[in-house]
């Protein structure tokens, strides 16, 4: 069930920035502007939509492209090296860094968010990726080909456990099925009390469990907004149910033009400009061939666009979010941007205070 207009207030509501970290950002074109991956680009949209007075930045952790003419995400940064200088780059803004469970053990993760914590300023946040795709784990050897999608998450939650002990006690003594640690010693500990905020992407019941238990908000998603509002009830019907609050958001892009031919324009260019052979790679990755039906995400891929797209001009984008939040529920959204400097600007000033005027 969504919430009705008047109950919301769009002031409390978080509007983030999901970084372009990886070239190519969420549409896969050779149209232009295309971004670039870089470290000056992730800077500048960074500080903007600081200026700008979104909530929070955030980037992704990607380890292996889709190939293609583009060479689509075959170019990205490393997201905790990132959000360190993009820290000190702002002042406000909170800063959302992603780690893969897989990847790092729990006291190297640990020391390295108290030491992003202390360098934002205290406003570090931690994104838990607890698998996946396999084909960018298999090419550095690290994925467990023994572990199944639960068992992926029963180490997840064990790796975030002795992290959050890491950043509270000062030994930690632990054997459990996936870690073993003796006396191990963690300072600093973050600014934050009692710790940082844990955000996680998890659709199974499973992962949902996950993310409710041991973190603050979970990213969803959903075939269309009937059932994102379900995935988002659910998700805060399980909160209640083990007696917590859960925050849940969605992703979604923002292509704005002050004329419907202006819109049309930009988004057939994208689409002429698709790199089919890095949209393969893309349904590759998710384990997705071609077989004569499609789920959202093929059909969103199939359209070049990675996420749902909302486009028009500034009134029209504006009720479109208010529309989506007042029917879902959701409790902010993370964006991206076919042009992370022209849209995301356009956005700040002429979307954002409709909604945060909204009443």
């Amino acid at each position: 069930m969504g919430a009705t207009s008047n109950e919301l207030d769009f002031n409390k509501l978080d509007f983030g920035v999901f970084l372009p970290v990886a070239n190519g950002g969420w549409v896969i074109s050779t149209a232009e502007p295309r971004p670039d991956g870089s470290y000056a680009l992730n800077r500048e949209a960074a500080v903007l939509a600081e200026e700008l007075g979104l909530d929070f930045i955030m980037s992704m952790a990607k380890w292996k492209g889709y190939g293609g003419e583009t060479n689509h995400w075959g170019t990205s940064l490393e997201s905790m090296t990132m959000m360190a200088a993009l820290a000190e780059a702002t002042s406000r803004v909170k800063v959302f860094a992603t780690v893969h469970t897989l990847l790092y053990h729990p006291a190297v993760a640990a020391k390295m968010f108290s030491t992003l914590d202390q360098i934002s300023g205290g406003r570090i946040g931690m994104n838990v990726v607890s698998g996946s795709y396999a084909g960018e784990f298999r090419q550095m050897g690290t994925w467990p080909e023994h572990l199944d999608h639960d068992a992926r998450y029963d180490l997840a939650r064990e790796w975030i456990q002795v992290v959050k002990r890491l950043w509270s006690e000062e030994r930690v003594t632990h054997k459990g099925d996936y870690f073993r640690l003796e006396d191990c010693e963690s300072s600093p500990k973050p600014l934050q009390k009692p710790r940082p905020p844990i955000i996680c992407a998890g659709a199974s019941e499973k992962g949902m469990g996950f993310t409710i238990e041991e973190g603050d908000a979970c990213f969803i998603g959903g075939r269309d907004l009937e059932e994102l509002a379900k995935v988002s009830a659910r998700a805060k019907e399980m909160a209640a149910e083990r007696g917590k609050t859960i925050k849940t958001y969605s992703m979604f892009g923002v292509l704005p033009g002050d004329s419907e031919d202006e819109v049309q324009r930009r988004l057939q260019s994208y689409r002429d400009g698709a790199d089919l052979e890095a949209i393969k790679g893309l349904l590759r990755s998710y384990g997705l061939e071609p077989d004569g039906r499609e789920n959202s995400m093929q059909a969103r891929a199939r359209n070049v666009f990675m996420n749902e797209m909302l486009t028009g001009d500034a009134e029209s984008i504006a009720r479109q979010i208010r529309h989506i939040m007042e029917t879902t529920g959701l409790d902010g959204m993370m964006l991206t941007f076919a042009d992370y400097i022209g849209d995301l600007r356009y956005f700040g000033e002429k979307v954002l205070p409709l909604l945060r005027a909204a009443k």
